[in-house]
């Protein structure tokens, strides 16, 4: 029977717009534009009051049509002269200073280009420009840069309970079951008698002994713990390899021998009692459990199944932190 126990890891909306004010259409009789048209019959004046083609009234002079000349109708020559040829240097000035205005600007194009170019060909001669951060100080500091190679995985427990070579932590029955309970889903069970031998055979019962001894077994720690009149003892064997503990695990008949003392007198002899086994690394362990009483064991009994159970989760979860201790110590340790 196996223990059922744990297996290994395994656009907001715009406001709408007010309606354009219709402009108010112009009045019957009225036209639009700058400003009122003459009313019917009347006769728009232009320029100084005189009608349109018109000749000037008695008493009227021909306004002058040449300002600039000298009383009697004839024009100023020199006067119109002057004025033209000044027309005509500030023409030049301007032509002249646009020019130059445009050739500095051409000027500073094709520097700003020549500039550029050069630029551009030294960052690609030399690799680029180099991208600097400023510290907290103001100096100048370059960008950090990261190992492409990843660091290694942190060391795996079960390697540690499955190799001799690392499996070196001290090993003892009190060391492996500490205290004086233990407990298990809220279930307290008081722990009585511990013991370790080196005689694998010894603490067995019907043919375990022989199993344990063909594959090598170097050692077995035993503890009894009872709950409410039941009463089971945990065994776990020492391999020499993962490979030794699950054959024993595999080829496992009869049991371990129940162990008393430390207030729980003698159980699961002349009567059926429950044995079980599993392994782990390598570590095999085996639990037998029964009535403190002497009762017959039968498949009604839940009791004596959930406290088989419990000792096997807990002789796995002692073994795992056994590992995990040691992996844990190795992955801290200076140069490794």
């Amino acid at each position: 029977m196996s223990f059922g126990g744990p297996q290994w890891p395994q656009e907001p909306q715009q406001q709408g717009q007010g309606q354009q004010g219709q402009g108010q259409q112009p009045g019957y009789g009225q036209q639009p534009g700058y400003g009122g048209q003459p009313e019917y019959g009347q006769q728009q004046p232009y320029g100084g009051g005189q009608p349109y083609g018109g000749q000037p009234g008695p008493g009227q002079q021909q306004p002058n049509p040449f300002p600039g000349a000298q009383g009697g109708g004839t024009p100023d020559w020199g006067a119109l002269a002057d004025a033209s040829a000044n027309r005509n240097r500030r023409k030049r000035w301007l032509l002249i200073g646009g020019g130059a205005l445009a050739t500095l600007a051409v000027g500073a194009i094709v520097a700003t280009a020549i500039v550029s170019t050069n630029k551009t060909g030294d960052e690609a001669k030399n690799g680029g420009v180099p991208t600097v951060t400023a510290s907290p100080t103001g100096s100048p500091t370059p960008d950090p840069t990261f190992s492409s190679v990843a660091p290694p995985p942190p060391p795996n427990p079960k390697d540690y309970i499955s190799d001799p070579k690392k499996d070196k932590a001290p090993l003892s029955a009190e060391g492996l079951f500490p205290g004086k309970k233990m407990s298990m889903n809220g279930r307290p069970y008081k722990k009585g008698a511990t013991s370790a031998s080196a005689d694998c055979a010894s603490v067995t019962q019907g043919g375990l002994g022989a199993v344990l001894k063909k594959n090598g077994c170097q050692k077995i720690l035993r503890a009894t713990y009872v709950k409410d009149g039941v009463a089971i003892t945990v065994g776990v064997a020492v391999f020499p390899s993962e490979a030794a503990a699950l054959k024993a695990k595999a080829q496992a008949t009869g049991g371990i021998a129940p162990l008393a003392g430390a207030g729980v007198r003698e159980f699961c002899h002349a009567t059926v009692c429950l044995r079980r086994s599993n392994a782990i690394g390598r570590y095999a362990y085996f639990t037998q459990a029964g009535f403190a009483n002497g009762k017959k064991v039968t498949k009604a009994d839940k009791p004596i199944f959930q406290a088989s159970d419990d000792l096997g989760t807990f002789a796995f979860n002692q073994i795992y932190a056994r590992g995990r201790t040691q992996a844990s110590a190795a992955a801290n340790a200076p140069g490794e």
